[in-house]
């Protein structure tokens, strides 16, 4: 029987139950009674993608359970409707449709009744048009030279998401064409980006959608300036586009309205790198690039939809990080690629899994009384291994994480790949294995330590293991590939929301900053004196002034 209260439920009660007497199990003795079970925790996505869940502290009994919750939550249903077009963004009343972005079956996606497809498809050839004409010198600036620099200005989603996207398929950027971004509204950002390039052969590509999100105006407002002062007031038309829904304002500002991209309210910021928001992308891959990434997503999105829960990816990965969050009180987890051009992969799930699941009221207006969304941080491996990794694997708190390596390098100098692999294979065996103290005193005995040594040393050189990864093997970091990797985090994210009855679509929290930063800022720019905040901010508002006197 479905019950509102997630917390509350026969599913989840069995799940506290489980952990009970499943709390101590290690998984070296799980991994030594079980010769299969690397095989049974392992899912393949086609011939580009494994995934092997084998070294988590988990049974088969515990995936029975949490597979049980997900049905018991209605996952399912759930599901179909998001792919259906229903409003379950239910705060702002919205259909939740990114995946029509990547539709390639043919068929129409609904919203009130319309097709949407006819648009998306106008606006992808669209870009195809521009992007083609970017790249091969049809599109020139104000002076008739060709722009090879490109400078995406947009903050969140319009800017994480085409910044990530770029820089991972960087061996398929055209030759000539360089790629910046600007989202900080702190001016050291524009002026870095603005010292290295020339105007007569820059353009600047504005990405909000309502064309007054005050820090990528204040940036695109002050690198309009550094264009004009240079090249006057009619290059503007040159040298800018727009992608956004306001084309008064995008005119206003001085923007070709037949160079503005729009998008849709049934996009998200934080999943909008597949609509127009990706242009930066397709200028610098090519829009073909680009269509081979809406391939892989669309392929994980048919997986999502249609594969049974006990094999579907992004719900195992999901459950996983249920199973941690809510029973195991792990309230964080690291997302560690080894290649280098992912390096800014896991600053863009931080988007994607906290702006969509930190959230203390369910989609019933209700206070949550269960743990939401955890926290994410990550980096690059080997680089890591030599910053956070000492806490991962003797910290008091535990950390699982996901490796996320490719079998083919596009760089294969030397034995670095090998060595990156090698490296990524032992990080998850030594997290789950560990060394017992014995182990420890036995490896000192053999370096030929003395007894006195050993018996100080053994403790500070044991691991507790017992510490759980994922280990995602890419064929190689490729468009297609990437759109699949992309896909299947949003999707994990969205199937932890649904568990945790809350909605994984709104951003509210984003708001009341910036809503009390604009009542700051006339303070600050007129020297106010009498101020109404509490005695914090008043003070440091003071400070300020009285540092610029």
């Amino acid at each position: 029987m479905f019950s509102r209260l997630v917390n509350k439920s026969k599913a989840w009660h069995k799940l506290k139950s489980h952990y009970k007497s499943f709390r101590k199990v290690e998984m070296r003795d799980l991994f030594a009674r079980d010769s299969e079970r690397a095989a049974r925790f392992t899912e393949k996505f086609g011939d580009t993608m494994i995934v092997d869940y084998s070294k988590n502290r988990i049974n088969a009994k515990t995936m029975e359970y949490l597979m049980n919750l997900a049905r018991e939550r209605r996952l399912e249903d759930k599901i179909k409707s998001m792919f259906r077009g229903d409003k379950i963004n239910i705060t702002e009343n919205r259909a939740v449709l990114h995946t029509a972005l990547r539709n390639r079956s043919g068929k129409p996606v609904l919203v009130n009744g319309r097709d949407i497809m006819p648009e998306i498809e106008a606006v992808y050839a669209k870009m195809r048009r521009f992007s083609e004409d970017v790249r091969f010198g049809r599109f020139k600036g104000h002076t008739g030279k060709k722009l090879v620099n490109i400078v995406n200005i947009g903050i969140g989603g319009s800017d994480l998401g085409p910044f990530m996207v770029t820089e991972a398929l960087k061996k398929y950027w055209m030759k000539g064409i360089n790629c910046y971004f600007i989202s900080n509204v702190d001016g050291t950002a524009c002026a870095e980006v603005l010292n290295k390039l020339d105007p007569e052969t820059t353009l600047f590509i504005v990405a909000s959608k309502t064309f007054t999100t005050i820090e990528t105006l204040t940036n695109a407002r002050t690198c309009r300036k550094w264009l004009v002062d240079a090249l006057g007031e009619p290059a503007v038309a040159k040298h800018f586009v727009a992608l956004s829904t306001n084309e008064e304002e995008v005119k206003k500002f001085g923007i070709n309205p037949e160079n503005m991209f729009e998008f849709w309210d049934f996009v998200g910021g934080r999943y909008s790198v597949w609509s127009a928001i990706g242009l930066s992308v397709a200028i610098a891959v090519g829009m073909d690039n680009f269509d081979k990434m809406l391939d892989g997503a669309y392929a994980m999105d048919e997986h999502f939809r249609t594969a049974p829960l006990e094999h579907n990816i992004p719900v195992i990965l999901a459950m996983l990080g249920i199973w941690y969050n809510n029973f195991m009180g792990i309230h964080r987890y690291a997302v560690i690629p080894y290649d280098q051009y992912l390096q800014y992969l896991p600053s863009y799930l931080q988007q994607l899994d906290m702006e969509s699941n930190g959230k203390f009221v369910d989609i019933n207006g209700e206070i949550v009384k269960y743990d939401t969304g955890p926290v994410l941080f990550g980096g690059a491996g080997t680089n890591v291994q030599h910053s956070f990794f000492q806490l991962i694997h003797q910290g008091t708190e535990i950390v699982p994480c996901d490796f996320i390596v490719p079998a083919i390098s596009h760089n294969e100098i030397g034995d670095h790949h090998e060595i990156l692999l090698a490296n990524v294979l032992a990080q998850g065996e030594a997290l789950m294995k560990g060394k017992t103290v014995k182990e420890a005193a036995e490896e000192l005995k053999k370096a030929g330590k003395s007894k006195e040594e050993i018996e100080f040393l053994k403790k500070f050189k044991s691991f507790s293991g017992n510490r759980p990864s994922n280990t995602i093997l890419l064929k190689k970091v490729d468009p297609y590939t990437l759109g699949a990797l992309i896909a299947m985090y949003e999707h994990k994210v969205f199937v932890q929301g649904i568990i945790w009855n809350i909605d994984s679509f709104d951003q509210m929290g984003v708001e009341l900053g910036k809503k009390l930063a604009l009542n700051i800022l006339p303070e600050l720019q007129n020297n106010v004196y009498e101020l109404h905040h509490d005695s914090s901010t008043n003070a440091l508002i003071k400070a300020v002034q009285n540092f610029r006197r």
